[in-house]
C-alpha cells in the first residue's frame, strides 16, 4: 500500500497530477480541493495517498491531509459510490461542510454535486450518519452539538418554516445554545425576516 508521496510536481492536468519520485512518475489523481493548495511545478509536493487496486487497473488518489484521505475511504466503502463520484463529492465541498451536511441530513446540498442523484444523496446521508465526524476528528463533530442542532432544525420544519429557511436561520444561532433556547432564537430571526 502506498500511503505517501514525497517528491516534485512534474504536471497538473486536473484532476491528475504527475509526481516524480526519485525517478518514477506517478499518475496521482486529486480532488480540487488538493489541486488548489498545491505548490508550483517543479516544486517538492507531499501527498497522502490511498492506492485501489482492481482487475483492469491501479489508481492512486492523492489527498493534502489526512482529514481528507480519510473521508474519500468512507464515501468509497458505501455501494454505488465509486472514486470518481467520492472526488466530485470532495472537490464540491470541504470535509467540513461533507460532516456539517449527514449531521443535518440535507440531500439537497448532496445533489448538487454532479453525480450524485437523489438516491445516492439519501444513500450517502443513511450510510453515513453518526459515523463520519467522529472518524474524521472534525471541528464542530461533538454529537451532542449535532444532535441538538438537528433537534432544533426539525422544530423549525414542523412549524412550518421551509428547510431552506431552517437551514440559513441555524447559522445564527450559537453552537453552544439549549434546544429550547435555539427554537427562541431561531423564531426571533425568522419573524424578523
Amino acid at each position: 500500500m502506498i500511503g505517501r508521496i514525497q517528491g516534485i510536481l512534474v504536471s497538473i492536468h486536473p484532476p491528475r497530477l504527475l509526481v516524480d519520485c526519485q525517478g518514477v512518475g506517478y499518475e496521482i489523481d486529486v480532488p480540487m480541493s488538493t489541486l488548489y493548495q498545491l505548490p508550483a511545478i517543479n516544486q517538492s509536493v507531499t501527498l497522502m495517498t490511498h492506492l485501489q487496486v482492481r482487475e483492469d487497473a491501479h489508481q492512486l488518489f492523492g489527498f493534502a491531509t489526512e482529514t481528507e484521505r480519510e473521508a474519500f475511504k468512507a464515501l468509497i466503502k458505501i455501494s454505488g459510490v465509486g472514486s470518481r463520484t467520492a472526488l466530485a463529492i470532495l472537490s464540491g465541498m470541504s470535509v467540513n461542510e461533507l460532516v456539517q451536511t449527514i449531521a443535518l441530513q440535507e440531500s439537497g446540498r448532496l445533489t448538487q454535486v454532479p453525480g450524485i442523484g437523489k438516491k445516492t444523496a439519501e444513500r450517502l446521508l443513511l450510510e453515513l450518519k453518526g459515523k463520519l465526524a467522529p472518524d474524521l476528528g472534525v471541528g464542530d463533530s461533538n454529537p451532542r452539538v449535532i444532535e441538538v442542532t438537528n433537534e432544533i432544525l426539525q422544530a423549525l420544519l414542523a412549524l412550518g418554516y421551509s428547510e431552506k429557511e431552517a437551514l440559513l436561520t441555524l447559522k445564527q444561532i450559537p453552537p453552544d445554545s439549549s434546544v429550547s433556547d435555539g427554537i427562541r432564537l431561531g423564531l426571533k430571526h425568522l419573524s424578523r425576516g
